[in-house]
Parts: structure tokens; C-alpha cells; sequence
């Protein structure tokens, strides 16, 4: 009956919806790295390639230099909250605070700012997978970190969503490091 087929209708559009957020965080498989359309970044940070591949494991260098995604949930630093900095797991540069990050319940570590106001993380426009999004990255040797939106719930109203191979972590000096 025609109720039927809005229903049917309607549960199909709200499917739609949430599998284009957070870059399918509900998903069981990883976004797909697609060489045709997501070229790798430049090394800009006078590294060749086969220098990166020695350099960082093959995961991290997938996410890093080939812009794939690794599967939610599953991150290092999803649910890590020790106080300290967030660095670049390509050249060690650091890019956010602890106290930028939060638990957005999308599978990856995500932050509502950057350290550096802007100079440590380049935005680029993404338009792969059908999708606008911006792309983050390292804008000292061009590896991707993730993407970020407006949809944050902190003041700033951004939501860095990162990939934990991305990063690595400094912790903080001091015996109060710990949250």
C-alpha cells in the first residue's frame, strides 16, 4: 500500500543520511582508497617515496601518503585522553593539544582546534566519493591526518576528525600528565 512505500521510503533516506556522517562511521569496512581519483600528496618535506615507505609502517603510509582511512574504532588514540601533544606521525611536528581533543563517538580521535592557529594544518577542498568535504593534512610534509567539519559540539564548532595513524603523542612533563 502507498504507506507502506513512504515508510519503506523515508527509513531509506534517514540510511542515506547517516552513512554519509562522520565519514561512515558505522560501516565495517574502511573507506577505499581510490588511486584514480585520491592522488597521493606531494612529499613536500624532501622525502622520496620510497624514503617514506621506509620510514613509516605500510598502514601508516596508506593513511599518510595514499589519504586512506583505517576502520573506526579502532584507533590508538580514539579514546586516549592523557594530557599532551598530538603530533604528525610523518615529521613529528605538533599539531594539537589535549585539550583540543574530545570524544565525538564517530571511531576516529577528533579535536575542535589546532596549535599554531592555522599554520600547522592545511585545509585542502576534497570533492572524492561523491562527497565536499576539507581535507586535513600536515603542512609541513603533506600527510594526511583526516577531514574536518562544522558540526563540533564545543565552543568552536569544529570537529577535526583525524586518523590516529596519523599522530603520534608527546605526554605532557610533570607528575599531574594524566586527566
Amino acid at each position: 500500500s502507498s504507506i507502506m512505500k513512504r515508510i519503506i521510503i523515508l527509513s531509506l533516506l534517514c540510511s542515506g543520511f547517516g552513512i554519509v556522517s562522520c565519514q561512515n562511521a558505522n560501516s565495517d569496512k574502511p573507506m577505499e582508497t581510490n588511486t584514480k581519483t585520491k592522488q597521493p600528496m606531494e612529499t613536500s618535506y624532501n622525502k622520496t617515496d620510497e624514503e617514506w615507505k621506509k620510514t613509516l609502517t605500510a598502514e601508516q603510509y596508506d593513511i599518510l601518503r595514499k589519504k586512506g582511512t583505517e576502520y573506526p574504532g579502532t584507533g590508538k588514540y580514539n579514546k586516549h585522553f592523557e594530557k599532551g601533544f598530538y603530533t604528525c606521525a610523518g615529521c613529528g611536528q605538533e599539531l594539537f593539544s589535549s585539550d583540543q581533543k574530545f570524544d565525538s563517538h564517530c571511531g576516529w580521535p577528533s579535536f575542535d582546534g589546532e596549535i599554531g592557529g592555522g599554520n600547522r594544518v592545511k585545509k585542502v577542498p576534497d570533492y572524492s566519493h561523491g562527497m565536499v568535504r576539507t581535507e586535513i593534512v600536515c603542512a609541513r610534509c603533506g600527510g594526511h591526518l583526516g577531514h574536518i567539519f562544522d558540526d563540533g559540539p564545543t565552543a568552536t564548532g569544529m570537529r577535526y576528525c583525524v586518523n590516529s595513524l596519523s599522530l603520534g603523542f608527546k605526554p605532557a612533563s610533570g607528575d599531574s600528565a594524566k586527566k
